[in-house]
């Protein structure tokens, strides 16, 4: 599954994934606790695929970002928690992408990307950053 099915629900805590359409909207799981809600198209949605992080000279996408630190934690979970201080998170994050734009890019934002990171690797769905970067390799040649 490519991060093009997973979302972030504006006001509803973690990730979730599409399970099927509706006619009003879309029926979501829980990565968390694997309950199933239904949402409207009056929610806010962002779907990880579209999102990305600024950046010094660019806006990298959010699955660029994801698997710089796939590679740095070689694919476990983080070694700081989203719960941790504004500090301790901007300094992770500072290893991980060192030109990110610490004007734009909120230590709020932080802690939601090592949250998703860590989501996202407890249900084995990091495969999806190498299959959509080959996939994008593929398109490219």
């Amino acid at each position: 599954m490519g991060l093009d099915k997973v979302l972030s629900i504006s006001g509803k805590p973690g990730l979730y994934k599409i399970v099927t359409q509706t006619r009003s909207g879309f029926v979501a799981q829980s990565l968390i606790d694997n309950k199933k809600v239904s949402v409207g198209m009056h929610n806010n949605i962002s779907v990880l695929s579209e999102i990305a992080v600024y950046t010094l000279t660019e806006e990298l996408p959010l699955k660029v970002v994801l698997k710089k630190i796939k590679d740095k934690e070689n694919g476990e979970q983080t070694s700081i928690s989203h719960k941790d201080s504004k500090d301790v998170l901007e300094e992770y994050f500072f290893e991980v992408l060192p030109d990110y734009d610490e004007d734009r890019v909120y230590a709020s934002d932080i802690k939601k990307i090592v949250q998703w990171y860590n989501l996202l690797q407890k249900h084995d769905m990091l495969d999806a950053l190498e299959d959509s970067e080959k996939a994008s390799t593929d398109e490219e040649e």
